[in-house]
């Protein structure tokens, strides 16, 4: 599922998420000169290729870099990727192509230049300083929640965070669905905080315990998040994270997660 081209349903989705362009008072110019549609190819084509923004080809016709940096924080302003994947995860819904019945939970580090918000010195890889992408997926490995924490931050504490963020999916009759019946993570997770919550939340635990299981045991229903965040790192804007301010590399994994979905849209519905 790597470099697969984008679907028109993911345009399709975003275009009536975009507000409306409003002329500045102080005057300049009445019209934008480069289309939403343009701009998002050119955000697509630095997410995917990972060049600095300020190297995107004016020949392509997307506009500047800087333009399509501009208008993807704009657009994550007012909630427009986030409102992409929940988008993406209605579709699979109302197709039925959500499967609850297990979910999985698991963080990834990456390095990172020096500074920026939720950064931290990895402690796996000799105290270089890095971020945390902590991801919630389904059976079938569609990412459900994407969160972002220093690479210091141990994954057990955005375990409760990482649970409270699976957005209430709507798209067949009855309530939005938003509680997996079991919840498969690793050793990192043995911890009783941890197992409390999902008691209190009537999730089925599934979590290795240190010195008593192998979290091989778990491989059988686990792997699809691993294979989740290779689809992440695949993109060449999250194999390292370039960006320093967080709300431009959580709006990256926010499209990110979007696509992703938007392959298993073109593929089961």
């Amino acid at each position: 599922m790597s470099r697969a081209p984008i679907s028109k349903e993911l345009w399709q989705q975003l275009q009536p998420l975009i507000p409306p362009f409003i002329a500045s008072r102080k005057g300049g110019r009445r019209h934008r000169t480069i289309s939403d549609e343009a701009a998002f190819n050119g955000i697509l084509f630095v997410l995917h290729t990972g060049i600095p923004w300020e190297d995107l080809p004016q020949a392509l016709g997307y506009g500047s870099g800087m333009t399509c940096w501009r208008r993807l924080r704009q657009w994550n302003e007012t909630g427009v990727w986030e409102q992409l994947h929940q988008a993406m995860l209605v579709r699979l819904r109302e197709h039925d192509q959500i499967d609850w019945s297990r979910a999985s939970i698991d963080g990834s580090s990456g390095a990172k230049p020096p500074g920026g918000e939720e950064t931290g010195r990895n402690p796996t890889d000799r105290g270089k300083l890095g971020s945390k992408r902590h991801i919630v997926v389904d059976a079938q490995g569609i990412p459900l929640v994407v969160l972002v924490s220093g690479a210091n931050r141990h994954d057990s504490m955005l375990f409760e965070r990482c649970i409270d963020a699976i957005p209430a999916v709507k798209g067949l009759p009855g309530q939005p669905r938003k509680r997996p019946g079991k919840l498969h993570a690793d050793k990192g997770y043995d911890y009783k905080r941890c197992r409390e919550y999902l008691r209190r939340r009537g999730i089925l635990i599934r979590i290795a315990r240190r010195g008593i299981e192998s979290s091989e045991r778990l491989g059988r229903h686990r792997w699809v998040v691993e294979r989740t965040h290779g689809w992440f790192a695949g993109f060449g804007k999250l194999r390292i994270r370039f960006e320093r301010r967080l709300q431009t590399h959580e709006a990256l994994l926010k499209l990110a997660a979007a696509i992703i979905c938007g392959r298993f849209v073109d593929r089961l519905c």
